[in-house]
């Protein structure tokens, strides 16, 4: 029978590799993160799920020492089309400005702009290609924002607290 000592060994030393390479997790202990930043979105439904989902990434604003403000546009196109020139499914494009900003010096640290796309079926009663586009729209606004929270964590990592 094979032993699997060579294989430990080999995770045992790839282990001791990344705790002398100065390796830490992104979040580190949250102190830094949670609760640091104040939000700004636009005033509309895909602004306020976009808020939302920063808020339960990054948590809500306790002591904020940044600011991070976002725009958001999208554009609706045909994705399929039927035999008889029916729209039977369309994209939905989002694109999402953000910066971030220091509150203590009021300086723009970091911009950026994420761009996502997601679908919703329209060959439903009209209630339903509604309800589709709804939930097409929270789906497109949750993509955003955790681009968006991905880019703020390493943008923000090498900041002292």
């Amino acid at each position: 029978m094979l032993s699997n000592r060579p294989t430990r060994r080999i995770a045992l030393l790839g282990m001791l590799g990344l705790a002398g390479c100065g390796f830490a997790p992104i979040y580190g202990d949250g102190a830094m993160i949670q609760g640091a930043f104040a939000f700004q979105a636009d005033e509309s439904v895909l602004g306020f799920r976009l808020r939302a989902r920063l808020e339960d990434r990054l948590g809500q604003p306790s002591n904020p020492k940044f600011a991070i403000r976002t725009t958001i546009s999208t554009s609706e196109r045909a994705a399929a089309i039927t035999e008889d020139g029916d729209t039977s499914r369309l994209n939905i494009v989002g694109t999402a400005n953000w910066s971030i900003t220091d509150l203590s010096t009021n300086q723009q640290l970091e911009t950026g702009k994420v761009e996502a796309f997601t679908s919703y079926s329209a060959t439903g009663s009209t209630v339903a290609t509604q309800t589709a586009n709804d939930d097409a729209r929270g789906r497109l606004a949750v993509m955003l924002a955790d681009m968006i929270v991905t880019r703020v964590l390493v943008a923000t990592s090498g900041r002292p607290s």
